[in-house]
Parts: structure tokens; C-alpha cells; sequence
């Protein structure tokens, strides 16, 4: 089975033996990061540093001063954690070694455009702004990430893309210091916590048929039992369905325009994949799709394994079923047990694996994650 590791050019920028150690792993392909949100990383081997802050989200390249020029929004620069063309350099040395570069591209996810620009956000039922969040019901938002897509996905040398956050972003974010874990959230609470109210997506609510007061109003009750701990969230009623239609439509719309945007800046060949999920209701990483959709879109999806058999139901011969396994034990993974998982995941229809990832693993996890390709074949 064919495996890649995601990668940061932090994690392979200024450290000659990185491109070496992930060749021997066994893997065919990295997934290196060109556009990325804040973060505070761990990098146990670099001869330079052992940890990077990235103090807000990036593109770990020079953007084209062409393409956004005169344009309020527009993506930020890496500072010092990835100067200059840092994913070209680590590409460039991944790609010496044989492996296939493929760009991780984050789009949906970036605080610092909230903090600057505070309209473009996702606002809840209650009126709270989610910096982190970009609304893509917002046409100058996705106008910003659909060029975004094309140019970050597009680098040279890469052979294709992974799209990340490509729908609906929400409340769950690991946001600095965050401490909103004092009432239980599962997935329907979180959904109503996710569903927006900005300008953009009231007319949306309205156009579909939904009243968005009366909506916004129905969510803050529905919520209610859960703050009072008196049972889960209920439900919004008559205005739920044309809700949920029109921000299924809207994530669509941008799928499809992200996708188109790419395939017209690659060259013949190029792969793009999706990281995605098959409950429409879902916000995040992995954004809510229709798989039947997305696999008619892209060239495939990058899923966790409980997901991957719903995209598996409507895959094609050459569809790809990326199963996207931790390897990095201090975050939860299981790298001892990723040949088991990774026949369980191929039993559901994966046709690929994606280890997340590579350079925040020890060298223990990385020594069990090479056994384990071994064993795989």
C-alpha cells in the first residue's frame, strides 16, 4: 500500500540528514506543508532549533506580488520560522532523495485575518466572532482562498495537492490557551456552535428559505439544555433542512471553484486530493462533503478510517482513499499498531496511507512506523 508523511519545511529547511531518514522510512511520498496556520511545533532532530512557533498562519513561500497586488486580502508571509522560499528548499532536497513532493495546502484557517479583518469571520447564533475561522459564504473569502488554492498547491516540482479545511470552518480549533472544554460539545452541538450568522450567511438563510433570526434564535434553544447540563441540544425545526442545504450548497460552490482553480494553474497530471468528511454536517479540518460530490470533483479524499468506507461506496478504479493515520504517540497515535490499522483501513477501501506526521514523531515512532512499511510491503 502506498504510504506519505506530512511534513513541515521547518522540519527538512537547514537539516541535511531530514530528506535522508524520511527516504528510509519507506514511504513514497511527502505532503510538505505551503500554506499552514499558526502553530507551535516540535522538531526533535533539526540541528538548528527543537521548537518552531509559527506566529500566524502562512504561505512557507514568496506569494506572486502579481497575483495580489492592490488586494486588501491576501496571504501573510512566514516570518522567521520559514524565510524566504522555505518550501522550495525543502521540497527540492525531498525530491533528491526520490520521494514525491505533493503541497499540503490550508485554506479555511487563519486567525489573523480574523484579527484584521474581523468581518470576514464566522459569527455564531449568540453573535461571537471566530477569528480563526474565514466564512466562505463571504465572496471576497473566497475569492482570497480559491487564489490561495491554485498558487500554494501549485509549486514547482509538486506532483499534486492536498487541500486542507476546504469547506466550513467552525468553533473546534485548538486555539491558543484554549479553554472550552468545561461543557461537553459532541457533534450536533458543535454544528449548531459552527453554523454562522454573518451578513453573507443570514441572506443565504433567508434566500433558502429560512428566517435567519428566527433560525439564530431556534439554535440558541436548541443549546440550551446542554448549558443548563438538562440533556443534549434539540433540534432547529422547519428551518434546519434549508439551513443545512444552503451551507451544503455553499461548500460545494467552493470545492468546486478551488478544485477548478487548481486544474487550471497544474500541468497534466497533477493530483488533487481532498481532506474530507462524509457527514455534510461537519466543519473543520476534514470539511463536510457529499462524497459522491467530492469524488466526482477531485481525484480523491484524504479521510480518518472510520470514513474511509462512506467514500469507498462511491469510488471509481482510479479514486484515491487516503487513510490518514497518527504515527506520533505523544499525540494520541499508535505507530506500534499501524500495520494492523493500516490492513483494517485497506479492508474498508483505503487505497493509500498518510502518516501525520513525519517530523513531529521521535525516533521511536519513526523506527516503528519503518517496521511497520516493512511488514506492509
Amino acid at each position: 500500500m502506498r504510504a506519505g508523511a506530512f511534513v513541515y519545511p521547518w522540519d527538512v529547511d537547514g537539516d541535511p540528514a531530514a530528506p535522508g531518514l524520511l527516504a528510509e522510512l519507506g514511504i513514497a511520498q511527502v505532503t510538505l506543508a505551503a500554506a499552514y496556520h499558526s502553530t507551535r511545533a516540535l522538531t526533535p532532530r533539526h540541528p538548528a532549533h527543537r521548537i518552531v512557533t509559527a506566529e500566524h498562519a502562512a504561505v512557507l513561500y514568496p506569494p506572486d506580488p502579481d497575483r495580489w497586488a492592490g488586494r486588501p486580502l491576501r496571504p501573510y508571509p512566514a516570518g522567521e520560522w520559514a524565510p524566504g522560499d522555505a518550501y522550495g528548499r525543502a521540497a527540492e532536497a525531498l525530491a533528491a532523495t526520490g520521494l514525491e513532493v505533493h503541497s499540503w495546502v490550508v485554506l479555511a484557517h487563519n486567525s489573523r485575518l480574523g484579527a484584521e479583518h474581523p468581518e470576514t469571520s464566522v459569527v455564531n447564533a449568540y453573535g461571537d466572532r471566530y477569528p480563526w475561522a474565514p466564512c466562505i459564504a463571504r465572496p471576497e473569502v473566497r475569492a482570497l482562498l480559491v487564489d490561495l488554492a491554485a498558487e500554494a498547491a501549485v509549486r514547482p516540482g509538486a506532483a499534486g495537492t492536498e487541500l486542507e479545511s476546504c469547506g466550513w470552518y467552525g468553533l473546534a480549533h485548538l486555539h491558543a490557551h484554549d479553554k472550552t472544554a468545561g461543557v461537553a460539545l459532541g457533534e450536533r452541538e458543535q454544528y449548531l456552535m459552527s453554523l454562522c450568522f454573518c451578513p453573507s450567511c443570514r441572506q443565504g438563510y433567508g434566500d433558502g428559505g429560512a428566517d435567519p433570526d428566527e433560525l439564530a434564535a431556534a439554535v440558541r434553544a436548541a443549546l440550551e439544555p446542554v448549558w443548563t447540563g438538562s440533556g443534549p441540544a434539540g433540534g432547529l425545526g422547519a428551518a434546519e433542512a434549508p439551513a443545512l442545504a444552503w451551507r451544503a450548497g455553499t461548500a460545494r460552490a467552493f470545492q468546486e471553484a478551488a478544485v477548478a482553480a487548481v486544474r487550471a494553474a497544474a500541468p497534466p497530471g497533477f493530483r488533487v486530493l481532498l481532506h474530507a468528511d462524509p457527514d455534510p454536517y461537519r466543519c473543520g479540518a476534514d470539511s463536510g462533503t457529499d462524497p459522491a460530490h467530492v469524488l466526482g470533483l477531485a481525484d480523491g479524499v484524504v479521510a480518518r478510517p472510520p470514513r474511509v468506507a462512506d467514500f469507498a461506496a462511491h469510488a471509481r478504479p482510479e479514486t484515491v482513499l487516503a487513510a490518514n493515520l497518527s504515527v506520533v504517540t505523544g499525540m494520541g497515535g499508535a505507530p506500534d499498531r499501524l500495520a494492523d490499522t493500516a490492513e483494517r483501513a485497506w479492508d474498508a477501501g483505503a487505497t493509500e496511507l498518510r502518516l501525520y506526521h513525519a517530523g513531529l514523531a521521535s525516533d521511536e515512532d519513526l523506527a516503528a512506523v519503518r517496521t511497520a512499511l516493512r511488514k506492509l510491503g
